[in-house]
Order: structure tokens, then sequence, then C-alpha cells
């Protein structure tokens, strides 16, 4: 059994392709569900029915990250330096959980410039499994479908970032950092990305050696945390009218 699992989750029969078609589908999937969910649950769905949805929302993101755990420990495969929550998906995917299920505005000011900002990782996921393997769609509920979350908080729950949600969550990064400094010191482990880039091409390869590129990182991390305040007021601003 153990054996079985672990053949599969490690299956690279069917590779990644950068830019390839399972790539590029899954990205306008993604791109007209970030607007029709929201949409059409904003339209159809009265507010019981629209808090039901976006716990189910919920659960799946959470899912796709705690089944991968599951996974690994039955496959006896499971890592401590491997599969923690000390990446900032899988620490934003438990905090949009928090959002969707109990409607927390703390975890929300938080994931909302945490989960936007990664972004990035639809376009260059680190990921070597292509669809339909189980890791493809994995990725593409803890990434993609945590972003959808992230937008139907805002436009269905109708929560909004306040300008001080900024420092919050920039300060509440750079916690993560140093909580994880100490992680990766005592599990011999590379958490954060902290002590090395992914082992497979990310935007990360444009930031500069180590360690610069996560200076180059947190900086443009405080950028986009702006970008997105002001985007989303503006988009706002324009749906009240």
């Amino acid at each position: 059994m153990k054996e079985k699992i672990a053949n599969y989750i490690y299956d690279e029969t069917i590779p990644f392709i950068f830019m390839g078609a399972d790539h590029v589908v899954s990205i306008i999937v993604f791109a007209i569900l970030s607007f029709a969910i929201p949409y059409l649950a904003k339209k159809n769905l009265d507010e019981d029915q629209q808090y039901f949805l976006g716990k189910v929302l919920g659960v799946l993101i959470l899912f796709g990250y705690l089944s991968w755990v599951i996974l690994e420990i039955l496959a006896g495969t499971f890592s401590k330096t491997l599969h923690l929550p000390f990446h900032l998906c899988r620490a934003a995917n438990i905090l949009i959980f928090i959002v969707l299920f109990f409607r927390s505005f703390l975890a929300y000011e938080i994931v909302f410039f945490w989960g936007l900002t990664v972004i990035h990782a639809v376009i260059t996921p680190d990921i070597t499994q292509g669809f339909p393997h189980y890791h493809f769609i994995r990725y593409w509920l803890t990434h993609q479908l945590m972003i959808i979350g992230i937008i139907y908080a805002t436009f269905v729950y109708d929560i909004r970032p306040h300008k001080t949600s900024i420092y919050k969550s920039f300060v509440a990064l750079l916690l993560f950092f140093l909580i994880t400094i100490p992680v990766n010191l005592l599990l011999d482990a590379n958490y954060f990305w902290i002590c090395g880039k992914p082992p497979v091409g990310t935007v990360l390869d444009y930031f500069g050696p180590w360690p610069w590129y996560l200076v180059v990182a947190t900086l443009l991390a405080l950028i986009h945390f702006y970008f997105f305040y002001y985007l989303i007021n503006f988009i706002s601003s324009k749906i009240s009218k």
C-alpha cells in the first residue's frame, strides 16, 4: 500500500510543461472562475447560500494542502523538512480557510495581501507533474482557488482591507519570515525559500543571487501590497456606482 501511494505521488510520467496546454488551460479556467464564481454567487444566492459556498471553497483549499500531508504520511515519505506549513502559500491556505469559514477580518487583512502577492505562482508553478496528476490538481486548489477565495471574500462577503491592513499584513509577513529561519536551522530545511531558490524555475530567478533575492522579494511584496490595496479600492468604487 505504502509503495503504491509513494509511486503515484512521485510519478513523473506526465511531466509539467511550462506554458504547455494544461498550464495555459488552467490559467484560462482560473481567470474565468475568478470572475464567474463571485459574480454568480453575489447575483443569485442569498446570504446563507453565499456563506455555505464560501465554506465549501475554504474546505477545498485546505483539503488541497492537508490531503498532500496525509498521502505523504500514508506513503511513509512525510518529511518535517518538506511538508510543514512554513511556505507562504501553505500558511495562506490555512488563513483563507479561517476567512471563508469564520469570516475573520484579522485573517482576511493578512491573507488578502499574502494571497494576491503570490499570484506569480500561477504563472511559474514549482511543480513537476502535469494534468491530471494529483499534484497538478493540488497545486490548483492551493494557489488558484485560494486567490479565487480571496476575491470571493472581498466581493461576496463584502470585506475590504483598510490602509492599516497593509502594515498588519507586512508585519505578519516579517514575523512569519523570522519564525521560519530557526525552523529551517533546526530541521535543516528550506521553507519559504530562505536558504535557496526552488529547484525548478520561478520568478525568484530574476531577483539575483542569495541573499539578495530575499531583499528584492520583500520590497516587491510591500509594493504589491500597496498596489492591490489601491486596485481593490478602485474596483470597489466602480462597482458601487
